[in-house]
């Protein structure tokens, strides 16, 4: 299994390691910009990764969703019914099954772990849920109409925004609003901070 993973995705992965150097520098970079823009040291540094490794860590599987990919002319390319594509997939050899479901976890997880982190207008169960599912419709729509071979599934909607909460789940002692390590003095750090802090 994980052989075939490699051999058909082994050009994603290895594009984004080799462009890791560039996310840590442009986390290093936000961060400077933010710190001489007066926001405290180290709510700049989370704020800065926070944003860059949600993007880092959703592009390599947006990208592979938009691989176009070859099915056989009588393959049902939409889903409408709730837990009706789930139900097909569930018949399907092992091999096929755990990385059609981790995959569909994983697509937006790095976006739910990055946006809490970034504003606490994410910061709820709720919220990313909703800010999963509307980032997952929004790729199944581009998916079905411009990418052969892809499908509209609404389950691949309700996987993918649960995945995207459970990356927030992950972090939720760092979301902000809330008392992160080492941040303790930036909530009462006075009218100007809260100022820059809501700008930046």
């Amino acid at each position: 299994m994980m052989q075939q993973l490699w051999q058909r995705w082994h050009v994603v992965w290895i594009t984004m390691t080799a462009l890791a150097p560039l996310v840590l520098l442009t986390i290093a970079a936000l961060t400077r910009w933010r710190v001489r823009a007066g926001l405290d040291p180290a709510l700049a540094r989370r704020r800065s990764a926070a944003e860059v490794l949600a993007v880092a860590g959703t592009v390599p599987w947006v990208w592979m969703i938009m691989t176009p990919v070859q099915v056989p002319p009588d393959f049902t390319r939409v889903y409408l019914i709730p837990l009706s594509d789930l139900r097909v997939q569930m018949i399907q050899p092992i091999g096929f099954i755990v990385p059609q479901i981790v995959g569909n976890l994983l697509v937006l997880f790095a976006l739910g772990a990055g946006a809490p982190v970034r504003s606490a207008v994410f910061a709820s169960p709720g919220r990313l849920f909703a800010l999963g599912a509307a980032c997952s419709f929004a790729l199944e729509v581009i998916q079905h109409l411009f990418v052969a071979g892809r499908v509209f599934s609404v389950d691949d909607v309700l996987v993918n925004a649960l995945g995207c909460l459970l990356g927030g789940l992950a972090v939720r002692r760092w979301w902000a609003g809330g008392r992160a390590p080492g941040l303790a003095g930036v909530s009462g750090s006075g009218a100007g901070g809260a100022g820059a802090s809501g700008r930046l």
